[in-house]
């Protein structure tokens, strides 16, 4: 198959791994199950990435003067004989299990230890002279390539460098959760910040105030962008890197986890001549990538589509998209204004984060203009409110706003080691307060394998809550009634509530009740 391994769904790595049983019953070869099986690190140390990636092969154990290599084609034996130097048995295993195992088993993290060495070394002989920082070669700047190519690989979404008086703690978000990854010493702490500082255009000099600055790289044959922020803490200065990798698919609505109801209905809001849409949530809660995939849904030839983002996460060719930058006075208002002489169709506005953006995209919808935006709020009718506390008069809120989708983002079951198990009555209490029921078989969790990191997730999906602004809805907004009884109106209209539709993931296996936990508030809902 040509997909990338990490993008294949799971039906595809079900047919990859029949495809493999097959194959291995014709030649009468075992097969290997990787999800379980660690490859042993004195057989991977028989043969570099470079020739396991090209032959699709992975050593798992030494068995007296032979090895047990796994494989996706069996006719690449007498090659990977060669290469390892020893006899070999051979076990048939999916392509994409042995890509993932080759991921596993070859850490770019595993190289820093011998350039932490080096820079030690080198700091020792030059006291006077700091270490060089830009210099390709040098052991630092080793460093930080080995830390964000680990990232890219694990698919992380930020980079966490933070300093803690004699080491340096290493954490990558991966699925919305912070995982440690790597403890350098005290003493590289402050060249690799200004390492990555020399690569993000930042003063190295100045330690004390928050810097913001990006990076756009080439890594493993893939671009990507990364967004830094730097900020003085109590130990040094700590770095937070957000990955944005440009080779990532763009997602269209049937994709993003919406049920096919729920995506109907806001497809059809999409179709709407003008007007504003809103996606709201917390910060990481996908409302760039759904925004997107609704951008998808209008992008036609006959359309001017602007953008105006703090940054462009996503590069469309048929979109014209306008960078923020305050330094050269580009805000999200200034920005607006200028889009708005520009005849477009469609705005995306990528935050409303004040009073002037946010009037400006009022009056936008309301002169005939179908604008897209995202707003930090906690649901749906939490949004309508934000935009009457930044000071929009109640009948303008209520004539230009079309709908609100509020959404959060949970991290699914791993399909490789997903089982069945009885939930305790705390379990069942929480699903039900949530209006759902524990099915006759019980509830999934993941028992943790070596493609999920032993975590039992992997990815995410989207949980989502449509709150078109009907006439009933828009009157209670002019008079600006209580925020429960918005709320409770849309439900009385069909509105199924986050918690409502975090439930039905939770019965249909796709997440658990703790990860809802973690990732969903409910109270009051």
């Amino acid at each position: 198959m040509k997909h990338r391994g990490r993008h294949l769904t799971p039906e595809d790595l079900r047919i990859e791994r029949h495809r493999a049983r097959r194959t291995a019953e014709r030649l009468g070869l075992p097969t290997a199950d990787l999800r379980s099986v660690t490859p042993a690190p004195e057989a991977t140390a028989l043969i570099g990435e470079a020739v396991a990636r090209a032959l699709t092969a992975i050593p798992l154990e030494i068995r007296d003067d032979a090895v047990v290599v796994a494989v996706a084609d069996p006719s690449v034996g007498s090659e990977v004989a060669t290469a390892i130097g020893r006899p070999v048995l051979l076990a048939v295993a999916s392509a994409p299990d042995i890509r993932q195992a080759i991921g596993n088993a070859f850490r770019a993290l595993s190289e820093v230890d011998s350039r932490v060495r080096q820079f030690e070394a080198t700091a020792r002989k030059e006291t006077r002279a700091p270490a060089p920082i830009a210099n390709e070669g040098a052991p630092v700047v080793q460093v930080v390539q080995l830390i964000i190519t680990q990232g890219l690989r694990d698919r992380a979404s930020d980079i966490h460098i933070e300093p803690h008086d004699d080491r340096v703690r290493v954490r990558f978000r991966v699925d919305g959760a912070l995982r440690d990854q790597l403890e350098l010493p005290g003493s590289i702490g402050p060249a690799v910040v200004s390492r990555i500082k020399v690569l993000a255009n930042l003063n190295i000099v100045e330690r004390r105030r928050a810097q913001d600055g990006q990076i756009r790289m080439e890594i493993e044959n893939r671009s990507v962008d990364i967004r830094v922020s730097t900020a003085a803490v109590v130990g040094g200065e700590k770095v937070v890197l957000r990955l944005l990798d440009r080779s990532r698919p763009l997602y269209r609505l049937e994709q993003l986890g919406m049920p096919p109801d729920l995506a109907n209905r806001y497809s059809g809001l999409l179709r709407t001549p003008y007007g504003m849409v809103i996606c709201a949530g917390p910060t990481g809660s996908g409302k760039t990538t759904t925004l997107y995939g609704s951008l998808g849904e209008l992008d036609t030839p006959e359309r001017n589509i602007m953008t105006i983002e703090d940054p462009v996460e996503y590069s469309y060719s048929s979109i014209n998209q306008i960078q923020i930058n305050e330094a050269a006075g580009i805000t999200f208002a200034g920005g607006l204004r200028s889009i708005l002489r520009q005849d477009p169709d469609i705005i995306l506005v990528g935050e409303v984060r004040d009073v002037e953006t946010a009037r400006i995209a009022v009056q936008a919808a309301l002169t005939g203009h179908f604008v897209l935006s995202s707003l930090h709020a906690t649901d749906a009718a939490t949004a309508l409110y934000r935009l009457l506390d930044m000071g929009i008069e109640s009948f303008l809120v209520a004539s230009s706003v079309l709908a609100v989708m509020s959404q959060r983002l949970v991290r699914r079951v791993c399909p490789d080691c997903r089982e069945y198990y009885e939930p305790p009555p705390e379990e069942i209490a929480f699903l039900r307060d949530a209006g759902g029921e524990v099915p006759i078989e019980g509830l999934v969790r993941g028992a943790g394998c070596n493609f999920c990191a032993q975590t039992g997730y992997l990815e995410r999906t989207g949980v989502y809550e449509l709150m078109p602004v009907t006439d009933a809805i828009r009157e209670l907004v002019v008079h600006r009634a209580p925020h429960d009884e918005i709320r409770k109106t849309a439900r009385y209209e069909g509105m199924r509530t986050l918690p409502e539709e975090a439930a039905r993931l939770i019965q249909s296996g796709v997440t658990t009740v703790a990860e809802v936990v973690r990732s969903i508030y409910l109270a009051g809902s």
